[in-house]
């Protein structure tokens, strides 16, 4: 199982990370999946959370995503999100002031509701990564 996995998460207007890496961890519709090199074929719905890769070069990058897709084949990973964003590019403060604005806008609210489930997927990946 030796060798890494090339992986590109890619958010509607631009490429958030791309490069090797030897293991990556997202949130599916399905729940978590972890992949690795030499990991069979897989499509799969993502769900707002975490994804997080570890490089090659030891270095781990967490990112919130929004809704998308997970692809894996031959060692190659896309993730494709409508919104992504790196851990250390996210201001937790304002995260957590969205979170508490969305859920005070009540569930019937679906805007509300899907810029906090955004939220708080932005919190726990800054919390992730600190």
């Amino acid at each position: 199982m030796a060798g890494t996995l090339h992986v590109e998460l890619v958010s509607a207007d631009r490429v958030v990370w791309s490069g090797e890496a030897v293991r990556i961890i997202a949130r599916t519709v399905a729940g978590d999946v972890g992949i690795l090199p030499g990991h069979a074929p897989l499509l799969s719905l993502l769900s707002h959370g975490v994804v997080d890769i570890q490089s090659d070069e030891g270095q781990t990058w967490v990112a919130a995503v929004s809704d998308g897709f997970l692809s894996v084949a031959d060692n190659r990973v896309s993730v494709l999100a409508e919104y992504a964003e790196l851990s250390h590019d996210i201001d937790l403060e304002k995260a957590r002031a969205d979170a508490e604005r969305a859920a005070a806008a009540g569930e019937d609210d679906t805007e509300a509701l899907e810029t906090l489930r955004l939220a708080e997927a932005r919190i726990r990946a800054a919390e992730q990564a600190s």
